[in-house]
């Protein structure tokens, strides 16, 4: 059962995209934490000092995707 989920998806340009990535690395390097704002509220999530990382990488013949997913 989930206590929360946030899903977001858009359309970015890829440097737009880039500094997305950029601002959840630079949180997670100097705050230890997660920022996410929703609705005009905030909410940070505590990451711990060891997390598992999965990256997929998926090439077709009309879509490449790649995913990275963080989980503690």
């Amino acid at each position: 059962m989930d206590i929360l989920e946030i899903k977001e998806k858009r359309t970015l340009s890829r440097e737009e995209a880039a500094k997305v990535l950029h601002r959840i690395a630079d949180s997670l390097e100097r705050h230890n934490e997660l920022q996410f704002t929703r609705e005009g509220k905030g909410l940070h999530v505590k990451v711990p000092d060891a997390v598992e990382l999965e990256v997929e990488l998926e090439i077709e013949s009309d879509e490449t995707s790649l995913e990275i997913e963080l989980n503690w």
